[in-house]
């Protein structure tokens, strides 16, 4: 009579697979497995290695050889602060409140924006800096420049090796976006991130450090799989602040959710405003979350007690509407 497995119980499951026939192929794959040579060292050897000291190439928030994200929700100003700390990167200068103590050579790899967009907004950049990047210090992959058609998927081997191919004496690579530049499954599915994390992590080996951008989801948290933070050295947020109005434009707070090996001042939040000058500058503010001008805000609250309009109060002050109408929400917002 034949036997019947049950293969809900383990010991049937385990049995049937482990005397079942190798096949031609099934012999093939283990054949053609690589069996990897790993190295240990015993901890007195190891504590007498002399490892250079771990530099940053964004201080303090970018280590040498590590991995970080940078995510936002939509039109928050993702890509304005990746080309800002692209630009920092590259020509030894100062983005927001870090800055890059010596020069470095940058890749910066876009799936989503047109180049026109790209260009307007370095050409800002440039202005707005006293120094210019050297020739090939700061390099651009754009997608909206190749073939009509072309895409490409990091999550593929073949597609990682591409970006390969361009990574020449590269010490930063930036990413933007994960939604545009991987497709390799579900985002919020841990398994298909597997692929993606191998690859960063064998390029952080080779000493490159690399920034991913990311979109943030409904829950405000970076979209998909939280898997995705488990690697990552360096975790930068940009958060609308709670008086934000749309004529600001380009104004957030930048947190730090996560930043191995720092503490203190170091990852403290803060406000951030871009203000674009009558010659095409980019020009970047940076204050305390939540930070007026104590002085500003007494002129703006008299002046609205006695009943003058924002238009009126913004006038005498010689100031933008938007900050007027920033100041009494804020009052409004504290006073409830």
């Amino acid at each position: 009579m034949t036997e019947v497995l049950d293969f809900d119980r383990p010991a049937d499951w385990f049995d049937e697979e482990l005397h079942r026939p190798e096949t031609d192929d099934s012999r093939s794959s283990h054949r053609s497995r690589r069996v990897p040579e790993l190295d240990t060292i015993c901890l007195s050897d190891f504590a007498e290695l002399d490892l250079p000291t771990r530099k940053t190439i964004l201080h303090p928030i970018l280590p040498e050889r590590s991995l970080g994200m940078l995510f936002a929700g939509r039109g928050i100003g993702k890509t304005h602060v990746a080309l800002g700390i692209g630009y920092a990167v590259s020509t030894g200068g100062e983005f927001l409140r870090w800055h890059a103590k010596a020069p470095r050579n940058v890749l910066y790899v876009d799936g989503e924006m047109p180049q026109e967009m790209l260009q307007d907004r370095l050409l800002k950049h440039m202005a707005a800096s006293s120094v210019v990047p050297e020739q090939d210090a700061f390099r651009l992959l754009c997608m909206d420049r190749q073939e009509l058609g072309m895409s490409i998927n990091l999550s593929v081997s073949d597609d990682q090796k591409a970006i390969e191919a361009e990574l020449r004496d590269t010490d930063f690579l930036i990413l933007d976006n994960m939604s545009t530049l991987t497709n390799g499954g579900a985002e919020n599915d841990a398994e298909s991130w597997n692929a993606m994390q191998e690859w960063l992590l064998q390029l952080r080996r080779r000493g490159i450090t690399v920034l991913i951008v990311h979109h943030a989801g409904r829950s405000g948290n970076a979209r998909g799989t939280s898997k995705r933070e488990d690697v990552l050295d360096t975790i930068v947020q940009l958060k609308r602040p709670s008086d934000y109005l749309p004529s600001d434009g380009a104004r957030f707070e930048v947190h730090l959710t996560k930043a191995r090996g720092l503490f203190g001042d170091d990852v403290e939040p803060f406000e951030a405003k871009l203000t674009v000058t009558e010659e095409n500058e980019a020009i970047w503010e940076c204050c305390e979350v939540g930070e007026e001008d104590s002085e500003l805000k007494e002129e703006v609250m008299e002046r609205s007690k006695a009943g003058k309009s924002i238009r009126v109060i913004a006038s005498e002050l010689q100031v933008k509407k938007g900050k007027v109408e920033r100041i009494l929400k804020r009052a409004r917002q504290s006073a409830a």
